[in-house]
């Protein structure tokens, strides 16, 4: 009998088909008892279009992100790149004592100027970006 069920599906490439299309047919039915998707219950949006916003900043707080310090930039060619040895030193488009960018995924949030703390480098903040601009610079990137 097995013979004859692999020789039928060879034969018929969508043997396969009414057996998961019935498969599926049980699934969406299960949906529509337990009020999934598909029970024609419409599907609630965080928040409804009248409602205020939801202030929950704590759902927040603890997603990682990536922040950087940018001394400067700077744009040469391969073959300098590759002389690069130690000791080498590379010009950046940035002056001696001018304040460095804080940013956050790639996206300024602050300058400020190199402190030593405990022998170890750090930024003292010396000009945030309201929020309003960050999001005005988001937008426009």
């Amino acid at each position: 009998m097995a013979n004859e069920e692999n020789k039928s599906s060879a034969d018929d490439p969508f043997a396969g088909w009414a057996e998961a299309l019935e498969e599926q047919k049980k699934v969406d039915d299960k949906d529509t008892e337990q009020g999934g998707p598909l029970s024609g219950e419409a599907v609630r949006p965080f928040a409804a279009a009248g409602d205020p916003p939801i202030n929950d900043i704590n759902m927040v707080l603890d997603i990682p992100v990536q922040l950087s310090v940018e001394l400067g930039r700077t744009k040469v060619p391969i073959k300098y790149i590759l002389q690069l040895a130690q000791g080498s030193v590379v010009e950046l488009d940035a002056l001696a004592g001018e304040p460095m960018d804080v940013l956050v995924n790639g996206y300024l949030i602050a300058q400020g100027e190199v402190v030593v703390v405990n022998d170890k480098f750090g930024i003292r903040l010396t000009d945030v970006v309201t929020p309003s601009e960050r999001l005005r610079r988001v937008s426009r990137g």
